[in-house]
C-alpha cells in the first residue's frame, strides 16, 4: 500500500521542498482531520497521479478510521464535479462574452446537495480542487460559501496550501 513516505521517497532532490512541504502541510493546522484529509484526497484525485492518490487514500483511512469512507466519497464527488464545473466556468470567464454568461449551464450537480459529511467541508474540498484546476469564478464562489458557513480565512488558506503541495508532489512524480 502506498503511503506518504513512499511518495516522499520517490521525489528526487530536485523536489526536496515539495518532499518537506508534503509532510508539514498535513500536520497540525487549522483544519479538522476530516477537512484535512478530505482536501488532501480531493486534491489527489484532481492532480491525477496514481501514486499520490493511493497514498492519500491510505493515509486518510489510517487517520480517520471508520470516519474515512464518507470523507473519501465526498472528496471523490467534489473532484469529479469540479472537473466538470471548473472547465465550464473557466471557459465562460476566459471567453469574456456576456452571451455565454446568460446561457443556462444545464449541468447536473445534485451531489452538491447530497453530501455525506457536511456542506461546508464539501465546499472546502471543492475550493481546493478549483484552485488546482485554476477556475477563478469557482474559487471565489466556494470561498464565499465556506466563509459564510463559519470557516476562517486561516482554514481556507490551509486547505489551499494542502492542494498546492499535493499538486506539486504529483508534478514532481511525473517529472
Amino acid at each position: 500500500m502506498a503511503s506518504l513516505e513512499v511518495v516522499r521517497g520517490e521525489l528526487t532532490d530536485a523536489h526536496r521542498d515539495t518532499r518537506l512541504n508534503l509532510q508539514s502541510v498535513l500536520e497540525n493546522n487549522s483544519l479538522t482531520p476530516e477537512q484535512r484529509w478530505g482536501v488532501a484526497v480531493g486534491s489527489a484525485f484532481a492532480a491525477r497521479n496514481e501514486l499520490i492518490k493511493k497514498a492519500m487514500l491510505h493515509e486518510a483511512r489510517q487517520a480517520l478510521g471508520e470516519k474515512a469512507d464518507p470523507v473519501i466519497e465526498d472528496a471523490r464527488a467534489a473532484a469529479s464535479l469540479m472537473g466538470m464545473n471548473n472547465v465550464y466556468y473557466r471557459f465562460r470567464h476566459m471567453v469574456g462574452k456576456e452571451s455565454y454568461s446568460t446561457k443556462r449551464a444545464g449541468l447536473r450537480m445534485n451531489r452538491l446537495v447530497q453530501v455525506l459529511t457536511n456542506k461546508v467541508d464539501f465546499e472546502l474540498v471543492c475550493l481546493a480542487v478549483s484552485a488546482i484546476n485554476g477556475c477563478e469564478t469557482c474559487v471565489q464562489a466556494h470561498e464565499k460559501v465556506v466563509i459564510e458557513g463559519g470557516l476562517s480565512e486561516d482554514q481556507v488558506h490551509d486547505a489551499v496550501r494542502i492542494a498546492s503541495v499535493v499538486h506539486a508532489a504529483a508534478v514532481g512524480l511525473e517529472s
